[in-house]
């Protein structure tokens, strides 16, 4: 019998959901931060965030092609680990990471939208975007999930446009720039800020992992989830590499200071004045926006999943309106973070989950590689590699952003300390029961 796929995902859609999950709102919020760090060694400290996650996307392939489900990374951590206070706890991290990505989205929205229209000062117009955008983008996806994927299938592409634009507008601009100097090796940072630099943004990365909620649809998996995997990571290791160096050859490092969390429409101003602002900024909100839409929507499903895991409450998989409560209070918390936490700290506190979340995945691939057919050495390079960055991350950050290490380590021992409370709670009802 000839198989329907009619519902089926071909390989340029797989690796459209990998891009369109990476190159969100990522790019534009962290790279001025980057650069803050890692100076003229920023596409570097790119490559070594992108390696880490290339590694780890070897796990994500086989333990795809092994136990597809839309549950995708919430799957796999049960799998390697049964379902259990430790599982659960790293799949609520997942959650929070989730909620964490989205407060980094509106954050950016925040900072790019006042260049078009400044409402009140800078302070006010940021707090009134950021939060504006997160409700608007909640009533979408309350209103119509159809209306969700269409934004983000024309998102992706107007954002590849503008940002290949900006890449070979601005690499032609490059020619006989004075500012070309800082992407010499005199002006690297550290190698340990340039680690600590690629971690800070490794945020800008974690979109891949989208693959595995669409693996159970993928066209021929066993070759097709392999290829979207890996060109999607390579072809966005590639386009951040070099959009850091465009940017850092393109203007003064303390030009860059000045317009930190608006970098990239700033860097487009020396090849075409106002009006390459301009294009760059709509590319930000145009970009920020659908990650934003995207990004409830995976939240709210990872909570149903969890839930229905029994590693959460079993109300969660029930519905509000028309969504799964998960929705709302995703939305709740990020109004919340983005409203009391600096950008920095909401990168750090991201990067460290995800760090956290993959090197568990990797974990997980390891000690599953007979079912999965993969090689054994692979994913346990990827789990030490993420856990030394974790532990870069969080050592350097220490003496430049206490609060955001503190606050990362709060929430995943948080994390971990409401599923065990959940677990002993629902053992003494199933006793008394």
């Amino acid at each position: 019998m000839a198989e329907n796929k009619d519902n089926k995902i071909g390989l340029k859609d797989a690796i459209s959901i990998g891009i369109g999950g990476m190159v969100g709102g990522g790019i534009f919020a962290v790279l001025g931060l980057a650069v803050s760090l890692a100076k003229g060694g920023t596409p570097v400290a790119f490559l070594i965030a992108g390696m880490l996650a290339l590694i780890t996307s070897y796990s994500y392939v086989k333990l795809s092609q092994t136990f597809p489900d839309r549950g995708g990374t919430v799957k796999f951590i049960n799998e390697g680990f049964g379902r259990n206070t430790f599982s659960g706890g790293i799949n609520n991290l997942l959650w929070v990471s989730y909620i964490i990505m989205l407060s980094l989205y509106a954050s950016a929205f925040g900072s790019y939208a006042p260049n078009l229209l400044k409402i009140e000062d800078t302070s006010v117009s940021f707090h009134l975007y950021a939060s504006a955008i997160v409700l608007l983008a909640t009533f979408i996806n309350y209103y119509s999930i159809t209306i969700v994927g269409k934004i983000e299938s024309y998102a992706v592409i107007i954002k590849l446009v503008i940002l290949i634009g900006f890449i070979g507008i601005g690499g032609y601009g490059l020619i006989g720039n004075d500012n070309l100097s800082q992407l010499s090796f005199s002006a690297w940072e550290t190698p340990i800020n340039l680690i600590t630099g690629g971690m800070v943004i490794f945020v800008a990365y974690e979109g891949f992992e989208l693959i595995a909620n669409a693996a159970p649809d993928i066209i021929d998996p066993e070759k097709n989830i392999r290829k979207a995997y890996f060109y999607s990571v390579i072809f966005v290791i590639l386009l951040y590499v070099i959009i850091a160096g465009v940017t850092v050859g393109s203007l003064p490092f303390d030009e860059i200071a000045k317009a930190q969390d608006y970098v990239l429409a700033e860097a487009a101003k020396p090849m075409l004045g106002k009006a390459g602002f301009t294009i760059i900024t709509i590319a930000a909100l145009i970009s920020t926006f659908s990650a934003i839409n995207a990004s409830l929507y995976g939240g709210s499903r990872v909570s149903f999943e969890i839930a229905e895991d029994d590693e959460l409450p079993h109300q969660i998989t029930g519905k509000l309106w028309n969504q799964p409560i998960g929705l709302a209070i995703t939305a709740v918390c990020t109004l919340a973070l983005t409203n009391f936490l600096k950008l920095e700290s909401i990168s750090t506190a991201g990067s460290a989950g995800f760090l956290l979340i993959f090197a568990i995945v990797n974990l997980a691939g390891y000690r599953l590689h007979s079912q999965t057919g993969g090689k054994k050495f692979i994913p346990l390079i990827g789990f030490i590699l993420c856990f030394i960055a974790l532990g870069a991350l969080l050592i350097q950050q220490y003496e430049s952003n206490r609060f955001g290490v503190y606050f990362a380590v709060s929430l995943i021992i948080a994390c971990m300390i409401i599923e065990w409370f959940y677990k002993k709670n629902e053992k003494k009802i199933d006793d008394l029961g």
